[in-house]
C-alpha cells in the first residue's frame, strides 16, 4: 500500500500541471480540460480503504432515455476504473473506486485519463441522443436572430435543411 495516498495524488496533479484544489484534507477537486466537453470536474476522495472517483458528465437527458442509457452501458464495457452511472435525478456521472494499495502515480494518471477520455468522447453522442430537440430549437433561435451557431456546428447533421 502507498504510504500516503493523498501525497501521491498531490504529486501526480502537480506533475500533470492540472488545475486542482484540496478543499478538505485528502479530498481533491480536479479540472480536466477537454475538447468537446471543455471541462470535466473530477473529485478524488481518499477514504480508509479506497479512493473514490466521481465526475459529473451531463444533466438528465430531455429525451430518448433508453438510447442514451444503452449507449452508456455499452461504453462501460470499455472503461477502466470508472463507469457511467445516473443519480436519483437522472444526471449522468462517472464513478469508481481505487484500492489504496493501487494508488500509484501511474494508476492515478490512468484513472484521470479514463475520466477525461470517457467524458469528452461521450459528450457529443449523449447530447445528440438526449438533447436533439433542444439543439434544433437553439439552432433555429440563433439563426432567426442572426447569432453565431459556431459552438453548435458539431450537431449540424441534426438540423433539417
Amino acid at each position: 500500500m502507498t504510504a500516503d495516498p493523498a501525497a501521491t495524488i498531490r504529486g501526480v496533479l502537480n506533475d500533470l500541471g492540472l488545475d486542482w484544489d484540496e478543499p478538505r484534507p485528502a479530498s481533491f477537486v480536479v479540472t480536466l480540460p477537454g475538447e468537446r466537453k471543455l471541462r470535466t470536474t473530477c473529485v478524488l476522495d481518499v477514504g480508509r480503504q479506497a479512493v473514490t472517483v466521481h465526475a459529473f458528465v451531463v444533466r438528465r437527458p430531455d429525451e430518448n432515455h433508453e438510447s442514451v442509457y444503452r449507449y452508456l452501458l455499452e461504453r462501460n464495457l470499455k472503461l477502466y476504473g470508472v463507469a457511467f452511472c445516473v443519480d436519483h435525478l437522472g444526471d449522468i456521472h462517472l464513478a469508481g473506486k481505487l484500492a489504496l494499495k493501487a494508488v500509484t502515480p501511474e494508476e492515478i494518471d490512468r484513472v484521470l485519463g479514463t475520466v477525461l477520455e470517457a467524458a469528452d468522447s461521450a459528450f457529443n453522442p449523449i447530447l445528440e441522443l438526449g438533447f436533439a430537440s433542444a439543439i434544433r430549437r437553439e439552432w433555429a433561435w440563433r439563426t432567426s436572430r442572426g447569432e453565431s451557431t459556431a459552438n453548435l456546428e458539431a450537431f449540424r447533421r441534426l438540423i433539417p435543411e
